[in-house]
């Protein structure tokens, strides 16, 4: 077997706003593999700020991985610990080869027979804005919106208030995402004002590796709180399991190419099931490539709930793909439909 990875820059169509500032671009490496004449293809999805691999040697790792490409894939999972999201577009390329045409996990989402319903995204930025995206998403048919906040909480409750007078709870599920924006005293304020509003659960409210404080929320939260930032760089089975049976956390939120790819995702799912937390998988701005890998994988994890998988519209040079968005379920186009 054979490798090679390149650098790829996606370009969003619009900034997109979150609590660490505003993206223009996202950097990102796919990585190919080729054996027998067959080609294999995988996303190494480094998140510049966020992924725990963001390091100098990225690439002088990802060079490592396509000269020790027939290495034993447990020597190179060990290897490649502490680089998740080059291990994660590994298990891809590697799937990828096996299995051909843009499969990963077959199933009856590829087969165009099922599809996975997901939540739809509302984007940092001003008021009109986000109004404006609700507006677009409520439109397509979508019973369940995540808003990102922690920017300007004042705005965000108001924009919170205005949709719960509008939509009961019954109608529309609301998720909300800080990304570690407030800091403790406020996140129990908010908690409360969120819970007035019959929010469905906050990711992150205060910044992950406070575990102490965040088992305190999470003890006495009035709305399910979920861990999002507080898995990554999290690598050690026996410091999972300490971690969750010391916050106790109501959910928690799996994006692959951050906690160790598709291995990592099931060690999660696994240790949060022995202590009867509830999870979600969602995406991290990845490419489609990525992005359909994820999908994929995700549908065969069987969760009743909505789950957060972009569509990959944000970019302006994403590349082609066979998922496709009617409402708000997501379903992958078999070569007959396309």
């Amino acid at each position: 077997m054979k490798a090679k990875y390149s650098r790829y820059l996606l370009e969003f169509k619009r900034p997109s706003g979150t609590s660490r500032g505003v993206l223009h671009e996202k950097e990102t490496f796919i990585l190919e593999v080729e054996a027998d004449g067959k080609k294999g293809t995988g996303e190494c999805a480094l998140f510049r700020g966020l992924s725990f691999d963001d390091r100098p040697d990225y690439e002088e790792r990802l060079q490592w991985l396509c000269e020790n490409i027939n290495q034993d894939d447990l020597y190179l999972k060990e290897e490649l610990t502490e680089f998740p999201s080059i291990w994660f577009g590994y298990e891809q390329a590697v799937l990828n080869l096996k299995h051909g045409d843009h499969l990963y996990f077959p199933s009856e989402f590829t087969e165009g027979e099922s599809a996975i319903v997901i939540n739809g995204l509302i984007w940092m930025g001003d008021i009109h804005y986000m109004e404006e995206q609700i507006r677009e998403k409520l439109e397509k048919g979508f019973h369940c919106i995540k808003l990102k906040i922690g920017v300007d909480w004042k705005s965000e409750h108001r924009i919170l208030q205005k949709l719960r007078e509008k939509f009961s709870k019954d109608d529309l599920e609301l998720r909300v995402d800080a990304n570690g924006g407030f800091i403790m005293e406020e996140a129990e304020t908010v908690l409360k004002q969120l819970a007035d509003l019959h929010i469905h659960s906050i990711e992150q409210p205060i910044k992950a590796g406070n575990w102490n404080d965040m088992a305190l929320l999470c003890s006495e939260a009035p709305i399910p709180i979920a861990l999002d930032e507080e898995l990554i760089g999290i690598t050690d089975p026996a410091k999972k399991k300490k971690m969750l049976e010391t916050i106790k956390p109501q959910y928690i939120i799996l994006k692959p190419a951050l906690v160790g790819g598709f291995a990592g995702s099931d060690e999660w799912i696994s240790l949060a099931g022995e202590q009867n937390i509830g999870w979600w998988i969602t995406s991290a701005l990845e490419s489609n490539i990525g992005l359909n890998a994820i999908a994929q994988y995700t549908f065969t994890k069987k969760s009743p709930m909505p789950q957060g998988l972009g569509t990959g519209s944000l970019f302006v040079n994403n590349f082609a793909s066979n998922l496709e968005l009617n409402n708000e379920l997501l379903w992958f186009k078999t070569r007959k439909e396309n």
